[in-house]
Formats: structure tokens, C-alpha cells, sequence
């Protein structure tokens, strides 16, 4: 099992910055993919961002050139800078720990996170 602990959630006006951690315990030697995925209400889960162990990192448009997802490997941490905050980016913001093979996904959650950017 791998456990997951967010934190950096909160209250932001638009154009403004948050950076939310998430550090990971437990059975993660098995995990390859770390990202973040968002929830917005009445909407489904999206991704937002995504790095591999080997730190190749994945983006959502919507966020390509403001968010930064970076990863330190000694601590077990998952970043995930956001620059330029839009009201539309208020959602729940779920940390994903993952084991990718070509044909299988173990995947683990946090508990989550809320952002919320006022205009």
C-alpha cells in the first residue's frame, strides 16, 4: 500500500500562486507515475499533470506554461507549482501515485486538496 499526504491547498485571487506538496510512504517502490488530477464540481476527475520516476513530466493543456510538476526523489514528494491562477482552476486537487506497466495501472489516491481562485 502507499499512503499519500497533500498539503498547499487554499484561497487565492486570480493571478496569484500556490504550490501544493504531496508526499508519498509506504510500499513506493513500486510507483513509476506521480501527477496531479483536478475535480471541479459537477465535473469529472481530469489530469493536470503528471512526472515518471525518470522525470518526464506531462501537462494538460489548460495548464501548459503556468503549472510546473517536479519531484524530489530523496523525500518521497510530489510538487506542483501553479503560476497565474484562473478562476476556472478551483477544483479539488488529488494527488495520483501509480504503477504503469503495458498492460496494467495500480494506482493510489490522496485525500485531496482545495483550490480556490477568486476573480
Amino acid at each position: 500500500q502507499v499512503q499519500l499526504v497533500e498539503s498547499g491547498g487554499g484561497l487565492v485571487q486570480a493571478g496569484g500562486s500556490l504550490r501544493l506538496s504531496c508526499a508519498a510512504s509506504g510500499s513506493i517502490f513500486s510507483i513509476n507515475h506521480m501527477g496531479w488530477y483536478r475535480q471541479a464540481p459537477g465535473k469529472q476527475r481530469e489530469l493536470v499533470a503528471t512526472i515518471t520516476s525518470g522525470g518526464s513530466a506531462n501537462y494538460a493543456d489548460s495548464v501548459k506554461g503556468r503549472f510546473t510538476i517536479s519531484r524530489d526523489g530523496a523525500k518521497n514528494t510530489v510538487y506542483l507549482q501553479m503560476n497565474s491562477l484562473k478562476p476556472e482552476d478551483t477544483a479539488v486537487y488529488y494527488c495520483n501515485a501509480a504503477h504503469l506497466t503495458a498492460w496494467t495501472s495500480t494506482d493510489y489516491w490522496g485525500q485531496g486538496t482545495q483550490v480556490t481562485v477568486s476573480s
